[in-house]
């Protein structure tokens, strides 16, 4: 078997107290698997630069100065992790391609493993987190009911998998059919179907600098999966709706037969009021979730692109381009502007 190109996708958003370490371990890792021939030598590391507000490009730009293995992408501007990693594992080149964040909280030592894997057949690799020992009470309770509740939302994701995965050439392809804009990559890559197996690790402290996922992204990023890969909450709406009807039914008889039988009936505010209330409470939760489906469609069908590439630069970019006549730039290397679809 020929030894496979393996490349490394990392999303970077103003990780720059981070990134001279995270790419100080991944080219000695790099250097080690090479050493004992699970990778060509031309496998490489892709930083993607989504738009940072720090020095995060300076320090990729230097990195990519001294190291012939690194590359960066820098994106136009800021468009979240799920895009930025998107852009990285439709541009970089490898037989195989492996996505981690920058902050060193998941374990490099496991990617040896993937690609043994990837060698044995496997299209898909997923990271999965056996331990959260490191994370807060809170952090750790709300990240196992999320997955929990897409669970009970029937969507279907792995357990504890994030984004650390490997996807070989031919399941990046099969991603790359996939156009919509809603982007949540962890239950699209499940979509794939290809053959798959899963390796464990313990998840780690963030090595330096802050979590670019607090409460209020992860929430979003929560209602994101489950409005792009589950109707679950409409059909919850009719399943409410047909609740309400059968004890509406229900108070309106029992109303008559207070009234008719045994005469009793009391005149008062209460038995208008609250099921006003309650029925228009319900009314604007479900306008509310039929249009969060609604918006979802609306962003659909304009078809505008997920990303734009600012600047392209590192070695396997420069040889890739000078090996495809069709997309030699005309302007200096460093300073074109590509246009991702």
């Amino acid at each position: 078997m020929t030894t496979p190109n393996l490349g490394l996708v990392i999303p970077c958003f103003n990780e720059e107290e981070v990134l001279p370490e995270t790419a100080a371990r991944l080219i000695s890792l790099l250097a080690r698997m090479r050493s004992e021939n699970l990778v060509s030598e031309r496998s490489a590391i892709f930083f993607v630069d989504d738009g940072s507000r720090d020095n995060t490009w300076a320090v990729i730009t230097e990195l990519l100065n001294s190291h012939e293995e690194v590359n960066g992408i820098k994106l136009s501007r800021n468009r979240g992790h799920q895009e930025a990693l998107l852009c990285g594992l439709m541009t970089a080149p490898g037989d195989m391609l492996i996505s981690v964040d920058a902050d060193l909280q998941d374990d490099l030592e496991v990617i040896p493993q993937m690609v043994r894997h990837y060698r044995n057949g496997c299209e898909i690799v997923y990271g999965v987190r056996n331990r959260r020992d490191t994370d807060t009470f809170f952090k750790r309770i709300t990240a196992e009911g999320y997955y929990k509740l897409m669970a009970a939302m029937k969507v279907d994701i792995v357990f504890n998998h994030a984004d650390y995965r490997l996807l070989s050439r031919r399941a990046l392809e099969a991603l790359s059919e996939y156009r919509e804009v809603n982007l949540f990559l962890r239950g699209l890559v499940r979509l794939l179907g290809y053959r798959s197996a899963v390796v464990e690790y313990d998840r780690r402290e963030r090595y330096a600098g802050e979590s670019k996922y607090p409460l209020k992204k992860m929430l979003a990023f929560a209602w994101q999966g489950i409005t792009s890969f589950s109707v679950a909450p409409l059909r919850l709406i009719t399943t409410i709706g047909f609740i309400v009807s059968i004890i509406s039914v229900g108070l309106a008889f029992w109303g008559l037969l207070t009234k008719i039988v045994f005469n009793q009936a009391l005149p008062g505010w209460a038995s208008t009021v609250v099921p006003m209330y309650f029925l228009g409470g319900i009314q604007l939760l479900s306008l509310g979730v039929i249009g969060e489906y609604i918006a979802k469609i609306y962003m659909e069908s304009k078809g505008r692109p997920r990303f734009h590439i600012d600047m392209l630069d590192g070695g396997a970019f420069r040889e890739r381009f000078e090996t495809d006549s069709r997309r030699q730039p005309r302007q200096p290397f460093d300073q074109r502007v590509v246009e991702a679809e």
